[in-house]
């Protein structure tokens, strides 16, 4: 598969950052994009994998190893090491010293908690998996069924995929998570248990208390857990848009599995057959549609809401970006029309558009601002208001 809107963009913030920091799960594809950086860049590269025995011994002694490098110079898995980044503030000021691409496996506020020496020295992107607006909707039904981790959707078939994402789950559990060092980390049977739970809850608001007692655990044990998957950046908490609009709204924040692979993996769906006969399907494939949305519209997450009222009213997504309210609603359904609900949204948050994400095949206007799309022809559509 070739990447190059991230390659352009590790490009651009290499020339305009002493240090890059590229985040995302495991097996997303962040060290084939560096090595490709690396091709781009020629010799003058150092690459430094902290999951490496040898690498680690070189930088027992980081200012020794370091130096004296010049051009690029590569660390993957960081988070390994975050005692590197005062060391890295040094460097990254020398008049000649080298850039630094960072390869880290959790999410910007985890990793700055060890990186703020490097404040405004250092730049961010995630990096996430295949999404349709790299495929250009081409393989969606597969994209939808075995997420977008590399492995997963390029595999050799759909046995393969599942068994593929369920060793990843098994891995991510018991070896990257301790990792990322986070305080309060639950065991890692816990920890499994736990995420498998939030399947069930995938597109729902959020229940600490009902959580806790499924688990024998806290409510506040609930919450970092899920924090923490989130941190692991293998969920997402959406958070409710708070508006003065004299009526009262939902406070908790919204699940939902960043990748649909991982989520049929945890409901233990195998086969495109048994997905759609599943419970959660249409969860599922909100999910799927919603997530591709805000990775385009807001890459970090930060712009990105759910609407919600007590007497009824909400939105799925509202995107706010420069300046405007994109509201979103996911229907799977062949017959999409305008809801009550829509008209609420549409006033009370004085959306600039609305669109309504559906599994027909039609494109047509619904309302003034309003529009229905097909999910086939949401890349289009994400792009338009992208640019």
């Amino acid at each position: 598969m070739d990447r190059k809107s991230y390659l352009e963009e590790i490009a651009r913030l290499l020339r305009n950052h002493r240090v890059v920091a590229l985040l995302g799960p495991r097996q997303v594809g962040k060290t084939t994009l560096a090595r490709e950086i690396a091709k781009a860049a020629g010799k003058a590269v150092s690459f430094f994998d902290l999951e490496n025995p040898e690498a680690l011994a070189e930088l027992a002694e980081p200012m020794l190893a370091l130096g004296n490098t010049r051009g690029l110079v590569i660390i993957d898995e960081v988070q390994r090491r975050p005692d590197l980044f005062p060391m890295l503030r040094v460097l990254a000021d020398k008049p000649r010293g080298p850039r630094f691409l960072l390869l880290g496996s959790a999410s910007r506020d985890l990793l700055q908690q060890s990186s703020e020496t490097l404040a405004g020295r250092i730049a961010y992107l995630e990096i996430h998996p295949f999404s349709a607006y790299e495929l250009r909707s081409a393989a969606l039904s597969r994209l939808w069924l075995r997420g977008g981790f590399p492995r997963s959707f390029l595999a050799r078939g759909e046995r393969e995929s599942y068994e593929w994402r369920t060793q990843f789950i098994q891995t991510f559990v018991e070896r990257d998570i301790p990792l990322l060092g986070a305080p309060g980390t639950p065991p890692p049977l816990a920890l499994a248990r736990f995420w498998a739970i939030l399947a069930h809850v995938h597109g729902q608001l959020l229940n600490w208390s009902e959580l806790g007692r499924a688990m024998g655990v806290s409510d506040a044990s609930a919450r970092r857990y899920t924090d923490l998957l989130e941190s692991a950046l293998v969920i997402r908490q959406l958070k409710p848009w708070h508006a003065n609009i004299g009526k009262r709204q939902i406070k908790a924040p919204k699940l939902y599995f960043r990748d649909s692979g991982l989520l049929h993996a945890q409901l233990r769906i195998a086969q495109r057959e048994e997905l759609v006969r599943h419970p959660a399907v249409g969860a599922s494939w909100e999910g799927f549609a919603l997530e591709e949305v805000v990775r385009v519209l807001s890459p970090d997450g930060r712009d990105a809401y759910f609407w919600r009222t007590q007497h009824g009213a909400e939105l799925d997504l509202l995107i706010t970006a420069r300046g405007k309210r994109h509201g979103f609603e996911f229907k799977r359904t062949t017959s999409p029309a305008m809801t009550p609900s829509m008209r609420h949204a549409l006033a009370d948050l004085e959306l600039d558009t609305l669109t309504l994400v559906h599994g027909g095949t039609r494109t047509f206007k619904l309302a003034a601002k309003t529009e229905a799309v097909p999910i086939s022809a949401l890349v289009e559509r994400v792009a338009a208001l992208h640019s």
